[in-house]
C-alpha cells in the first residue's frame, strides 16, 4: 500500500496528531493517555521550549487517506550549544503496523533535519532528556508510571530495518519496601547525615516560588555531565514546576541543605496512570471525577528525578534522599515505587538500588543514525 507523509499545516492537522494515540492504543490495556487538554497546551506556544526549539509535525496517510502514523523533526538549539556535531532529533513517534507507513514517516523527518545542515539523526526525544523519551524495550507487560512512555514492541523492528542503531538505554528500578527500610541503609544514611552536616525537608509550599528559584540552579547544576542532557532556561523550568504544583505531594519532594543552602533535590510523584488510564484522555465530563476519587487509591510513586551538587557527589546525599522518600512515601501508605530513568552506565546508581532490592522492570531505548 501506499503511504504519504506530508508536514501538518493546519489547526485540524494539529488536533488529528494529538488525537492519533487514543485509536492507536485502543486495544492496548498498558497504554495511558495523555490529558487532550494538557496535549493542546504542551504543544502551544506557551511552551517556554518553542522559544528555541524548531519544530516540524509530520502525519502519515495510505492510499485511503486514513491517518497512519505521526512523528516530529525537530532541532534544539540550546542543545546544538552542547556539542560539535550537527545533531537533530524526532520525537512523538507513532505508527501502524506497516513498514512502509514508518518508513515515509522517517524519511520526511531525516529529509527535513538535511535540509537544515543535520548530520545525525536522534531520538525519540518528546521533546528532549526533560520530558518523556526513547522506545519501550522491556516491560511491556507492565504498566508506565506517571509520565513515562509505553510504545509498541514492533517500534524496535522498525529501528533496525530503517537503519537506526542503538545509542543508550534508559533503565526503570522497581522497589517494594516490604514494610521497613533496609537497617543497612538506615545505618549509612545516618552515618551520611552526621557526617556531611546535611538536613533533608519537605519541600515548602508556602515558599514556592523561593524554592522553585533554588531548584532550578541545582537541576542544570546537578545534570550537567549527564547523557543527553540539555540545560533547561528559567522559564522552562518555571513553566513545568507551575504543571506540577497541583499535583505534588510535598512530603515526597525534599531538599537536602547544608549551612541553609540548598545542595540536592529529589521529586517524586504519585502514580496518576492509575487514574489517567480511566480518564481516557478527556477530563470532562467524567474524567476530573476519576481523578478526584481515584488518586486516594493509588499506592505508587514514581521517582522521578534526584541531584546532588558536583562537590557533594559520592557523599551518600543521593542516597539519604531516597531512604527519606521511602520513609516518607511509606507513612503516606505508599508501598512501592519506579525509579526512572536511569542511565544504563551509571553503575554506582545502580549498584546501590540494586542492593536495596531494586530490580529493573522497564527499558527504554534511544536511536541514532547518520543522515
Amino acid at each position: 500500500m501506499l503511504f504519504t507523509a506530508r508536514q501538518t499545516v493546519t489547526e485540524n492537522d494539529l488536533k488529528t496528531f494529538m488525537r492519533f494515540p487514543l485509536d492507536l492504543y485502543r486495544n492496548e490495556p498498558q497504554f495511558v493517555p495523555h490529558l487532550l487538554r494538557e496535549r493542546k497546551k504542551f504543544f502551544s506556544r506557551s511552551n517556554p521550549i518553542f522559544e528555541f526549539t524548531d519544530v516540524a509535525f509530520f502525519l502519515v496517510h495510505d492510499a485511503r487517506g486514513e491517518v497512519a502514523g505521526r512523528v516530529t523533526a525537530h532541532i534544539n538549539h540550546r542543545a546544538a550549544a552542547t556539542t560539535t556535531e550537527k545533531r537533530g532529533y524526532f520525537g512523538f513517534f507513532e505508527c501502524t503496523p506497516a513498514i512502509e507507513a514508518a518508513s515515509a514517516l522517517m524519511q520526511a523527518a531525516e529529509e527535513w533535519l538535511r535540509n537544515r545542515g543535520m548530520s545525525v539523526i536522534q531520538g525519540p526525544f518528546n521533546f528532549s532528556t526533560n520530558e518523556e523519551c526513547g522506545f519501550l524495550a522491556h516491560g511491556f507487560d507492565r504498566s508506565p508510571a506517571f509520565m513515562m512512555p509505553y510504545t509498541l514492541p514492533y517500534y524496535l523492528d522498525f529501528m533496525d530495518h530503517l537503519g537506526y542503531a542503538p545509542a543508550k538505554d534508559l533503565l526503570t528500578y522497581e522497589y517494594a519496601h516490604r514494610g521497613r527500610i533496609p537497617e543497612y541503609l538506615e545505618h549509612y544514611c545516618r552515618r551520611v547525615q552526621q557526617r556531611n552536616q546535611v538536613t533533608i525537608r519537605a519541600l515548602d509550599m508556602r515558599r514556592f516560588e523561593e524554592e522553585v528559584t533554588a531548584a532550578f540552579r541545582i537541576y542544570n547544576a546537578a545534570w550537567e555531565e549527564n547523557w543527553g542532557f540539555v540545560p533547561m532556561t528559567e522559564a522552562e523550568f518555571d513553566y513545568a514546576a507551575h504543571e506540577f504544583k497541583p499535583i505534588i505531594e510535598p512530603s515526597l519532594v525534599l531538599v537536602a541543605e547544608k549551612e541553609g543552602r540548598m545542595v540536592g533535590l529529589s521529586l517524586s510523584l504519585p502514580d496518576y496512570n492509575v487514574v489517567l488510564r480511566k480518564m481516557k484522555g478527556r477530563l470532562f465530563p467524567f474524567g476530573f471525577l476519576h481523578f478526584l476519587f481515584g488518586r486516594r487509591s493509588i499506592r505508587h510513586i514514581r521517582v522521578t528525578l534526584m541531584g546532588v551538587l558536583r562537590e557533594y557527589r559520592r557523599s551518600g546525599i543521593d542516597l539519604l534522599l531516597i531512604e527519606n522518600t521511602f520513609r516518607n512515601a511509606m507513612a503516606k501508605g505508599y508501598l512501592s515505587a519506579d525509579l526512572s530513568w536511569i542511565l544504563e552506565d551509571n553503575l554506582l546508581m545502580r549498584r546501590a538500588l540494586e542492593r536495596m532490592g531494586a530490580t529493573v522492570s522497564k527499558v527504554h531505548r534511544i536511536y541514532e543514525k547518520k543522515l
